[in-house]
């Protein structure tokens, strides 16, 4: 076996910025696209004193590098303010202000499409079944108007910001295909005789404008609603600090104070089952403390006098005082808050492959539908500008982008959907596209490959004899001490039936075990120490089970009773079932599996041995794992993240692709984009697959969506009129349009029946 190792990660992580220059984060508001992302982008790096800024549309957030005696923050949200955006300089409410913001327009969408959709479908029942129905044209423009020109606003809005900075993206398409469409409509609706006196019939195409808007709509309502989730998790983080502390003053009263207010070096109390404040020295009394958001040790930790005690992590049943060291921002929690945020905000946008499409696609439809025009009017003949029009609105009625903007949506709906089936809960469309080129994955031991708990392995008498009295006694002895361990051995023998007796004395032994007296004779269970301390010699079967216990990475109980041993009792955290078969179906897909633990070497070394992984590292740090990811990313590795723990959140944030246990921490789940709901390792090869299948969909989609429009729009702009005297009918083109979609969604529906 290797152990893994970090050069340098040791050191604080921290900033540091060139000489003058601060760096600041603010939420951005209004932004409705990745476009939108890169306009603010580059409005910020322009204004003067910045020297860096970058934007991330996926937890609307702005990062800005500036010099504070040339540029102000006021300054800063002027320039965004100005192309139509906003940001929330405040320090105050700064995450409410944002989430208050999302809330309003998440509404605001989910408004428009319902009101969309429900003003669509009388429009699609006349327009497809009762066409010649008297004033039926004029019904339909009075619905789909305020579908188009109201509802659909925002469409039209960002067109016109993309316009101005020389920028095109599905907007632009959706507001020119619906506008053009209903200009047009509108026209043969008020003058139907322009095209009667030709010899023609004067369509309309209010569905397909009214239907357009509310399809989108649709799209953009379920990306608003996982994009109003993104900051949740640091709430929660933040939800880890208590609001108030108790404070001892100098006489040694106490009293009760905002957090806001403690001071390093004040001296504070805390009781039992609550959170540790700030991070810390113990000066008096002494506890057991949960630290495993902190270090992955799955056993609260005793804390005596001297030792330090960390933000966010449980105290358990005794109460304690200590020193204050780091407050504020210096604690750790605050750290871990503090990197999960910039791990967060450090990725590239997700710049949709649609998106991406749509910028070379619009205007190049925009051109065809011009140069058909101009084509027309120069070759047309007779009746040049009437086919100069029908022809160029052809043209964009069927190059209306629904098959290319269901293309994605309707594959991850179906994939997310699958997921759910197979325990795999998804969050976003950027984990699922990603994780199919995973590489490398790093496992946390404790709660993930392991149960996450203490557990009792084996009971096993020194005499081969189980005695009931000697078991009764010794459920009595565990059931009264306060050790994390005892709790384990109390679970166990309760589960096996054994009933407790009424002790004569009872004493705890800190840091070594605890010892009773029973029918005259004295009890003890505990630690080597307590036995040398009591003058009971260990014999050598004891210590034979002892060291075969210990060799497999666990906690040895001993229980005597006078100088007798009577039994060795074996504590450990439980390795999955899972576990194994889980590591090696993703070995022999040909990813790297590494484990990272806060808990000992040797019990590290144990597990990675039994489930068959080679590279691992043992009691690091939070920070350790986060810049292993980094690590990794910087070697040209897709890595996976899985964990249970807030000890996990920023690795899980910094990764690729990030995957929590169901059973874990809040924090863990709302940070990473996967979640397992079930314990079972077996569903992350199955997350794998499901990504591959969802992949290979929306590829195929896009496929037929570009097929069509290479083939349709062609004929639209009438390719085959000179040989065949055949001009495309822009009703046809409304339903072959329509058509693509079906076929579209039709695809993505195959994916429910797919294996993983």
């Amino acid at each position: 076996m290797t152990t893994l190792t970090l050069n340098d990660t040791s050191r604080a992580t921290g900033h540091q910025h060139k000489k003058g220059l601060i760096k600041e984060t603010y939420p951005v508001l209004e932004m409705t696209c990745a476009a939108c992302a890169v306009s603010v982008e580059s409005t910020l790096g322009s204004v003067d004193g910045v020297s860096a800024a970058g934007v991330n549309f996926a937890n609307q957030t702005a990062w800005v590098e500036y010099n504070p005696g040339v540029t102000t923050p006021e300054q800063l949200r002027d320039a965004v303010r100005s192309i139509g955006y906003d940001i929330v300089i405040e320090k105050e409410n700064q995450d409410e202000i944002k989430e208050a913001a999302q809330q309003k327009h998440y509404q605001a969408v989910k408004q428009r499409t319902i009101w969309a959709s429900v003003l669509s479908l009388p429009i699609v029942i006349i327009g497809m079944f009762f066409m010649d129905m008297p004033y039926g044209n004029w019904i339909m423009m009075a619905l789909s108007t305020p579908v188009v020109f109201f509802l659909g606003r925002s469409f039209f809005v960002n067109a016109w910001k993309q316009a101005r900075h020389g920028k095109a993206n599905m907007d632009t398409l959706v507001a020119l295909s619906t506008g053009i469409a209903w200009v047009f409509s509108a026209f043969n609706t008020i003058y139907p005789e322009f095209w009667h006196q030709r010899g023609l019939h004067a369509h309309v195409y209010f569905e397909a404008a009214a239907v357009v808007i509310a399809f989108i709509s649709l799209g953009k309502l379920l990306e608003e609603r996982a994009k109003s989730n993104t900051s949740s998790a640091i709430k929660k983080l933040i939800g880890l600090q208590p609001k108030t502390v108790l404070l001892v003053d100098a006489a040694g009263n106490t009293r009760e104070v905002p957090i806001a207010s403690v001071k390093v070096n004040d001296i504070l109390l805390v009781k039992p089952g609550e959170k540790i404040p700030v991070d810390g020295t113990v000066t008096a009394g002494d506890s057991y403390v949960d630290e495993s958001m902190i270090t992955g040790e799955p056993v609260p930790v005793l804390k005596k006098e001297g030792e330090s005690v960390f933000a966010g992590t449980i105290n358990q049943k005794g109460s304690f005082r200590f020193k204050a060291d780091k407050v504020g921002a210096d604690t750790l929690l605050s750290h871990i808050i503090k990197m999960v945020q910039e791990a967060q905000g450090s990725k590239a946008p997700v710049q949709k492959l649609v998106d991406k499409i749509a910028g070379i696609f619009v205007p190049v439809v925009i051109g065809i539908a011009i140069l058909t025009f101009i084509t027309w009017m120069v070759f047309g003949g007779d009746n040049a500008f009437t086919h100069a029009l029908l022809t160029s609105v052809t043209v964009l009625v069927i190059a209306c982008p629904c098959a290319l903007g269901l293309a994605t949506p309707t594959a991850i709906m179906v994939g997310v959907g699958k997921g759910a089936e197979n325990n795999i809960l998804i969050k976003d469309a950027e984990s699922l596209e990603l994780a199919h080129k995973v590489n490398a994955i790093i496992l946390d031991k404790t709660g993930t490959i392991t149960e996450g708990k203490p557990v009792v392995t084996d009971l096993l008498y020194v005499d081969d004899q189980q005695h009931a009295v000697d078991q009764s006694v010794l459920f009595a002895l565990e059931q009264q001490s306060e050790h994390p361990l005892a709790a384990a051995i109390a679970q166990h023998l309760q589960q096996a039936g054994v009933n407790g007796v009424p002790l004569s004395t009872f004493e705890s032994v800190t840091g070594q075990g605890v010892k009773g007296t029973y029918n005259g004779q004295t009890y003890l269970a505990g630690n080597k120490k307590l036995l040398q301390e009591n003058g009971v010699v260990l014999d050598n079967k004891s210590v034979t089970l002892a060291q075969g216990l210990q060799a497999a990475a666990k906690t040895v109980i001993y229980f005597a009773r006078g100088k007798e041993i009577l039994a060795v009792v074996a504590i450990a955290d439980r390795i999955k079932e899972s576990s194994a078969a889980a590591i090696a179906a993703l070995q022999r897909q040909g990813i790297e599996v590494y484990m990272l633990t806060g808990d000992n070497q040797q019990t590290a070394a144990a597990v990675a041995q039994q489930v068959g992984i080679t590279q691992y590292t043992a009691e690091v740090m939070p920070s350790f794992k986060a810049t292993f990811v980094k690590q990794l990313q910087e070697q040209g590795k897709t890595v996976a993240m899985v964990g249970d723990g807030i000890n996990d959140s920023q690795a899980l944030a910094q990764a690729d692709v990030s995957i929590a246990m169901g059973k874990g921490s809040d924090i863990a789940m709302d940070v990473a984009k996967m979640t397992l709901i079930t314990s079972d390792l077996n569903s992350i090869p199955k997350a794998l697959k499901l990504s591959s299948k969802t992949v290979a969909t929306i590829k195929q989609n896009l496929f037929w969506a570009f097929i069509y429009n290479i083939i349709g729009i062609p004929v639209a702009a009438g390719i085959l009129f000179p040989s065949y005297g055949f001009l495309l009918d822009p009703m046809i083109a409304g339903a072959a349009m329509a058509l693509s979609s079906v076929s579209v969604v039709s695809n993505s529906l195959r994916l429910k029946t797919a294996k993983l």
